[in-house]
C-alpha cells in the first residue's frame, strides 16, 4: 500500500518529467523546422586550393591551417594564422559585423568634432556606392585601369552542380598610399536572386592575388544556366574603415556553355556602375541645421516598399544612422525595430553638434537593417546624403538644407544595393 502522499508525488513527478519530454520533442523539432526553411537555395562546396573547406552542411564550423612552404617547397603546417569558416558568409576578412539588435540609448549626441581631425578626405576622394571610400591614388575612374580578373566556370553533370573557380586578378589599382599596395578580396553573386553570396579570403599587399578558390552550388539544373549571370565585385579590405570597392565584372552565363568541359575567361574589371544599382525600396528622411545652436536634427521619418528579407514575406526593419567627418566615422545611433512590416513608420530623431565651418565636410549614411534573432541581420540598403552623396536627389536635399537654415526638409530617396 502506498500512501496519498507518495503517489501524490509520485504522480507530480511523472507530470513533470512527461512535461519536459514534450516541450524537449517540441522546441528540437520547431528548430529543425527553422534550419529547414532557411536553407539557401543551393547548396555549395568551397575549395581553397584544392582543400575542401566548405562540405556540404553549411552550419559546422572548421579551422583549417595555412600551409607554409619552406625554401625546399616543402608544405610545412602552422598553427598561425588560422582560417575559421562558417558557412557563405562569415570567417572570411573584410566583412563588417552587423549590429546584435536595436540600441535604445538616447537620441542626442555631442560629437568630439576637432578641425585638425584625422584621415580627412581629400577633394578628389568620395565614398563609394556600396559604402568604400576611395583615396586619391586608386580612384576607379574613367582613365584608370582598374585591373582583369581570371576564373573559370563548369558544370557537372551527375550530381546539377554549378562550379566556378576564382583563379587570380593582374594589374589592380593602389588602395592604400602608405602601402602602396592593396588587400584584395572578391565577393561572387549568383543573380538575378541575390540569394546566395560568397566571397574569398583577403589575399594581403598585392595588385595581382592569386585567389585558386572553387566554389560548388548544387542544385542548379543546367536548363537554368543561360537565365543566370555572375556577379564579381572586387574589394580592397580596411581594418578602420569601410572596404574599399576596386570595381566589378558581369558574366552572364548566356553566352557560355561549359556542357563541353571547364570554360575558361578572363574579362576586364569595370568602375561600378552607380545607376545600375537596383533600388531596395524607399526611405524618407527629414534633415534641419541651427547655426545659432550648431546642431543638426536628423529625423528617420519612415519606409516603404522595403524587400521581403524573411521566410514570412516580411521584413523586421530599422534604421542605423551613421556620421561621417571626411572619412572618419564619429557617431552612430539606431531606431527600434519594426516587427513585421515592410512599411515601417520610425518617427525617431538624433540630434547631433557640428560647427558650421565643419558642415561641408559632414555625411550622413542611413542604413535600413533586416533585424534577425538567430542569424546575422543582413542589410537592406543604404542612402548617402552630405558631402559624399552620390545621387542627385541626395545632393539636392543637402543643399537645400543647408540654405535654408532651421527649416526642416524632408525628402523620400530610393536606397541603393549596400
Amino acid at each position: 500500500d502506498v500512501s496519498p502522499v507518495v503517489a501524490g508525488l509520485i504522480g507530480a513527478t511523472v507530470l513533470v518529467v512527461s512535461i519536459s519530454v514534450t516541450v524537449f520533442v517540441w522546441t528540437c523539432c520547431h528548430q529543425q523546422a527553422e534550419k529547414k526553411h532557411k536553407t539557401p537555395p543551393y547548396k555549395f562546396i568551397h575549395m581553397l586550393k584544392g582543400i575542401s573547406i566548405y562540405p556540404e552542411t553549411l552550419s559546422n564550423k572548421k579551422k583549417i591551417n595555412r600551409i607554409r612552404r619552406d625554401k625546399n617547397g616543402t608544405p610545412k603546417e602552422t598553427a598561425r594564422g588560422n582560417l575559421l569558416v562558417d558557412a557563405a558568409e562569415s570567417g572570411l576578412i573584410g566583412s563588417d559585423k552587423a549590429p546584435d539588435g536595436p540600441n535604445a540609448a538616447p537620441h542626442v549626441d555631442q560629437l568630439p568634432i576637432k578641425v585638425d581631425y584625422g584621415d580627412e578626405l581629400s577633394p578628389d576622394q568620395s565614398l563609394t556606392p556600396g559604402g568604400s571610400k576611395t583615396s586619391s591614388p586608386s580612384s576607379p575612374g574613367d582613365d584608370v585601369m582598374l585591373g582583369e580578373l581570371t576564373f573559370s566556370v563548369d558544370y557537372n553533370f551527375p550530381k546539377k552542380a554549378l562550379v566556378v573557380t576564382i583563379q587570380e586578378a593582374h594589374g589592380l589599382p593602389v588602395m592604400d598610399e602608405h602601402t602602396q599596395s592593396s588587400d584584395p578580396y572578391i565577393k561572387m553573386t549568383i543573380l538575378p536572386d541575390k540569394r546566395h553570396r560568397v566571397k574569398t579570403r583577403v589575399l594581403r599587399k598585392t595588385l595581382d592575388p592569386v585567389f585558386d578558390e572553387t566554389f560548388t552550388f548544387y542544385g542548379i539544373p543546367y536548363s537554368q544556366l543561360q537565365d543566370l549571370v555572375l556577379h564579381f565585385l572586387v574589394l580592397s579590405f580596411d581594418r578602420f574603415s569601410r572596404d574599399d570597392v576596386i570595381g566589378e565584372v558581369m558574366v552572364p552565363l548566356a553566352g557560355v556553355d561549359p556542357s563541353t568541359g571547364k570554360v575558361q575567361l578572363t574579362r576586364e574589371i569595370l568602375k561600378r556602375n552607380i545607376q545600375k544599382c537596383i533600388s531596395r525600396g524607399e526611405l524618407q528622411v527629414s534633415l534641419s541645421y541651427q547655426p545659432v545652436a550648431q546642431r543638426m536634427t536628423v529625423v528617420v521619418l519612415k519606409a516603404r516598399h522595403l524587400p521581403k528579407m524573411d521566410i514570412t514575406g516580411l521584413s523586421d526593419p530599422y534604421v542605423k544612422v551613421n556620421v561621417y567627418y571626411g572619412r572618419k566615422r564619429i557617431a552612430k545611433k539606431k531606431t527600434h525595430v519594426k516587427k513585421c512590416t515592410l512599411n515601417p513608420v520610425f518617427n525617431e530623431s538624433f540630434i547631433y553638434d557640428i560647427p558650421v565651418d565643419l558642415l561641408p565636410d559632414i555625411s550622413i549614411e542611413f542604413l535600413v537593417i533586416d533585424f534577425d534573432r538567430t542569424t546575422k541581420n543582413e542589410v537592406v540598403g543604404r542612402l548617402i546624403l552630405g558631402a559624399h552623396s552620390v545621387t542627385a536627389g541626395g545632393v539636392e536635399h543637402w543643399r537645400e538644407v543647408c540654405d535654408n537654415p532651421r527649416k526642416p526638409v524632408a525628402k523620400w530617396h530610393s536606397l541603393s544595393e549596400y
